[in-house]
C-alpha cells in the first residue's frame, strides 16, 4: 500500500487549480455505514459532475485496532457500488502516501515550519491551570483554553521544561470574525473569539485532525469538500490552518467545504453503526442493486431536477448539484430504499436480472455454485416471472429457487418452518385429469384447458396445484409456471402432491 509520495512541503504553485478534485477521507473504525459511504457518494458524484478527479485517502492514524478488520470492507463497498477513485490505495498518484499514517512525517514537517513561522507556539498549561484561571475571570470551568499561553516568556518555558513538562503546539487564532460560503449551507459566520487556539500537535508529537486532514487537503490540492456537519465546528481551525498554509507558500488556495446533514433513525436520533439498516454491505447480501444503493445515498436531502425520484448513475452525474442539497436532517427510509430498488431491478433486460439473480439463488441452496448450461437457462427463464413483482433479489431468489429442486421434493417442503399446508386432492385429481391429456404446453393453452375443464372448481384446484408444483401458497404466476417447468416436471410433481399422505392436524 505504499503509494508514490511526493516531496514533503512541496512549493505550491501560483496557479488557481482548474480541475475539481474532491476527496473521500474515513477513517476505517467501523463496518461502512449508510451516513460515511452517502459522503463517498456526493463527492464522487461532484468530482464526475465537472469531469474532475475522485480521491480516496485513508485516515488510520487513530485506527489502529479497527484497520485489518475493516480497512477491505471499505474498499470493498466503494467497489461494489461503483465509485471508482482516480488516485488512492491500490491506484496510486502523485500526492502519495494515501494512508494518513504514512504522512506522519509531511504533517511534522509542516508543523515546525508553522512553529517557526510563529502561526504555532508552545502550550504548556495543564487542564487544572486552565480552570483556575476561568474560576478567577469569573469565566465557567467548562470555558476551555482561555488563549493564556499565548505570550510565555523564554525564561518561563524554560522552568516549565525542567519541571518535565512536554508542551502542545497550538494555532494561533484570528481574533476577527470568520465567514465561509458553505456549499450547503452558504453564508455562516463564527464570531470572534468563538474559537480558542486548538492544539494542533499532541503532546506526544502526534498532529490531530485539524492540521492532518487540512494539510493533507491542501498539498492534494483538494478543491472541494463535502463532509458530515459534525465537522461544522472544525470550520474556524481548518481555515485558520489554511491561511497559514498559503502565508508559507504550502498552498495557493482554501477548498470550498459543505457539510450534509446526518442521517437518522426510526426514532429521530443519528444513525448508529450499530443499528444493522445503517451497514450498507448488509444491502448487497439482502439484494440490493448497487445502482439502486448509489440513486438512494444520493437522494438522501437531495433531489433530481428532471428524473425524480429514480435516476441512474449517469443521470446522477449529469445534474450533481450540492447547491440543491437540503442542510436538515434525513431519518433512513428502508421502505423507499426498497421501493427505488425495485425499480431498477425492473429496468434490466431479461438477461441481466438473470445473472444478478443468479448467486442469490445459488446462495439458498437451490442450485450448485457452477451451474450448467440447462439450470442457467432456466433462471432466465424464471427472471420474467418475478422481475415486476419482486423488490429485491433474494425475495426473487426465494420465489424461483422451487423450479430446481427435485419435483419429488418439492410439496414435501410445503409448509416447512410454518404450519402445514393442506390441499384440496380430489379438485387436483381433476385437474391433473385435464392436464394429463393436453399436448400443446403453453401458458395460453394451459391456461385455456384449466378454465374450460375446471368451472367452479377453479379456486381450490389452482390453489391446490400452486402448492404442488412450488411447495408454496404464493408463487410466481401459474400459467408460466408450468410452462416453464414443462408438462413432464409439471405431471410428476402433481403426481407426488397426490400421492402424498395429507399433513398432520396441529
Amino acid at each position: 500500500m505504499h503509494e508514490t509520495a511526493t516531496p514533503l512541503l512541496p512549493v505550491a504553485s501560483t496557479a488557481a487549480p482548474t480541475t475539481v478534485r474532491t476527496a473521500f477521507s474515513p477513517s476505517p473504525i467501523g463496518p461502512p455505514s449508510i451516513g460515511l459511504i452517502r459522503a463517498a457518494v456526493v463527492n464522487w458524484a461532484l468530482a464526475r459532475h465537472h469531469g474532475g478527479r475522485f480521491v480516496l485517502r485513508i485516515e488510520d492514524t487513530d485506527a489502529a485496532t479497527g484497520m485489518a478488520e475493516y480497512y477491505r470492507p471499505l474498499t470493498e463497498v466503494l467497489e461494489w457500488l461503483g465509485l471508482d477513485w482516480d488516485e488512492g490505495p491500490g491506484v496510486g498518484g502523485l500526492h502519495g502516501p494515501y494512508l494518513q499514517s504514512e504522512r506522519r512525517e509531511i504533517h511534522l514537517a509542516a508543523a515546525r515550519k508553522l512553529f517557526e513561522a510563529g502561526e504555532l507556539y508552545e502550550s504548556f498549561s495543564t487542564r487544572e491551570e486552565i480552570e483556575a484561571r476561568n474560576h478567577a475571570a469569573g469565566r465557567p470551568l467548562t470555558a476551555g483554553y482561555d488563549n493564556g499561553d499565548r505570550e510565555v516568556s523564554a525564561r518561563r518555558r524554560a522552568s516549565y521544561r525542567a519541571e518535565g513538562r512536554t508542551p502542545v503546539l497550538r494555532m494561533r487564532m484570528p481574533d476577527e470574525e470568520v465567514v465561509f460560503d458553505d456549499l450547503v449551507r452558504g453564508r455562516i459566520v463564527f464570531p470572534p473569539g468563538h474559537t480558542p487556539d486548538p492544539v494542533m500537535v499532541r503532546a506526544n508529537g502526534a498532529p490531530l485532525f485539524a492540521l492532518a486532514n487540512t494539510l493533507d487537503n491542501a498539498t492534494m490540492g483538494i478543491t472541494h469538500s463535502l463532509r458530515g456537519d459534525d465537522l461544522l465546528s472544525s470550520v474556524p481551525r481548518q481555515l485558520a490552518v489554511y491561511a497559514a498554509l498559503k502565508r508559507l507558500g504550502i498552498t495557493t488556495h482554501i477548498p470550498r467545504l459543505g457539510h450534509i446533514s446526518p442521517v437518522l433513525d426510526a426514532r429521530g436520533k443519528k444513525l448508529s453503526r450499530a443499528v444493522p439498516d445503517a451497514e450498507v454491505l448488509s444491502y448487497r447480501a439482502r439484494g440490493f442493486l448497487p445502482e439502486a444503493m448509489v440513486n438512494y445515498l444520493a437522494s438522501i436531502g437531495w433531489s433530481h431536477s428532471a428524473s425524480g425520484s429514480v435516476f441512474t448513475r449517469r443521470e446522477l452525474i449529469e445534474d450533481y448539484d450540492a447547491g440543491r442539497m437540503r442542510a436538515h436532517p434525513v431519518r433512513l427510509d428502508v421502505a423507499r430504499l426498497t421501493e427505488i430498488n425495485a425499480a431498477h431491478l425492473r429496468r434490466l433486460s431479461i438477461s441481466d436480472y438473470g445473472a444478478a439473480l443468479l448467486p442469490h439463488v445459488i446462495r439458498t441452496g437451490a442450485l450448485p455454485p457452477e451451474p450448467d448450461e440447462a439450470q442457467r437457462a432456466l433462471l432466465c427463464g424464471a427472471a420474467a416471472l418475478v422481475q415486476r413483482s419482486a423488490k429485491t433479489l433474494t425475495e426473487a431468489a426465494e420465489a424461483v429457487a422451487f423450479l430446481f429442486f427435485p419435483d419429488d421434493a418439492v410439496f414435501d417442503r410445503a409448509g416447512a418452518g410454518e404450519p402445514a399446508v393442506g390441499i384440496d386432492h380430489e379438485a387436483l385429481r381433476v385437474l391433473a385429469d385435464l392436464l394429463e391429456g393436453l399436448a400443446d404446453w403453453t401458458p395460453e393453452s394451459v391456461g385455456r384447458c384449466l378454465r374450460t375443464g375446471l368451472g367452479e372448481q377453479s379456486r381450490p384446484a389452482l390453489g391446490a396445484l400452486r402448492v404442488a408444483l412450488t411447495g408454496r401458497p404464493v408463487a410466481p404466476l401459474l400459467y408460466e409456471t408450468l410452462a416453464l417447468l414443462g408438462r413432464a416436471r409439471s405431471l410428476r410433481r402433481i403426481r407426488h402432491a397426490l400421492d402424498a399422505p395429507p399433513p398432520s392436524p396441529r
